[in-house]
């Protein structure tokens, strides 16, 4: 790694802790889940877990259909502060090379997301199963290891995900009003309808890491795997818009 690469992180770095809306979406995609993880168990946990049915690995993540909605619009800020007052302008000023510019911000987003991601899903998991009395169940139970650490990777997937589509659409408010209501109606209510297909959906197949068993053609990880490719194409165009578009 050059000194220029690592110059260029450490800018991004502070552009990301300086910047409230930005450092509030990354912190709030651990106190959203928390507080809802602490809130869902605390009243319906054990309830829900008496379903014969329930699969107790999946619901001790549930609290993280919320945190990915902080993710999602930690990676939408995180790049849409560069498209406001003519800021990329100025940051193209200072890193002339665009590749290592979007390389260095995608790689902070990223680590930044899966750091974040994985204190989430672990806290998550081991706070709720203070609540399950009877119905707890440890990181050793068949299943849960995994989907603790699949739980952190899915939501820096997620980050990257709406960050390269913010670089190609310019907008933070565009890319949250076309993935948030994608995720909460879209998916869940026309998932069903669609069948199969809907298990190729980014988040529907990332989720599938999280089950003890996943149904479906899909695996725990290569569903996860499906998610990564929908964030990675998200990255390419966002790469190519912002080598392509005038500042």
């Amino acid at each position: 790694m050059t000194v220029s690469t690592i110059a260029v992180l450490r800018s991004e770095w502070i552009k990301i802790r300086s910047v409230r809306s930005v450092a509030g979406s990354l912190i709030a995609v651990f106190l959203a889940t928390l507080a809802v993880t602490v809130l869902a168990f605390a009243t319906v946990g054990q309830a829900e877990a008496d379903n014969p049915d329930a699969d107790l690995v999946f619901g001790a993540f549930y609290a993280l259909n919320f945190g990915q909605i902080a993710a999602i619009s930690f990676g939408a800020t995180a790049l849409s502060s560069e498209y406001l007052n003519g800021a990329l302008r100025i940051s193209l000023a200072a890193v002339p090379h665009r590749d290592l510019f979007y390389a260095a911000k995608m790689t902070l987003v990223g680590t930044l997301a899966l750091v974040i991601g994985l204190a989430t899903s672990f806290t998550a998991f081991l706070v709720g199963q203070l609540f399950m009395g009877e119905y707890a169940i440890g990181l050793g139970e068949p299943g849960a290891l995994r989907a603790a650490l699949g739980g952190g990777i899915y939501l820096a997937l997620m980050a990257l995900l709406a960050a390269g589509l913010t670089a190609l659409l310019r907008s933070a408010v565009a890319v949250l009003s076309l993935l948030i209501p994608f995720i909460l109606i879209v998916s869940f209510v026309g998932g069903d309808i669609a069948g199969g297909v809907a298990q190729y959906l980014p988040d529907r197949a990332g989720q599938l890491v999280l089950h003890q068993n996943p149904e479906g053609s899909l695996g725990p990880w290569t569903g996860l795997a499906v998610t990564a490719a929908w964030a990675g194409a998200a990255l390419l165009t966002g790469w190519w818009a912002m080598r392509r578009r005038d500042a």
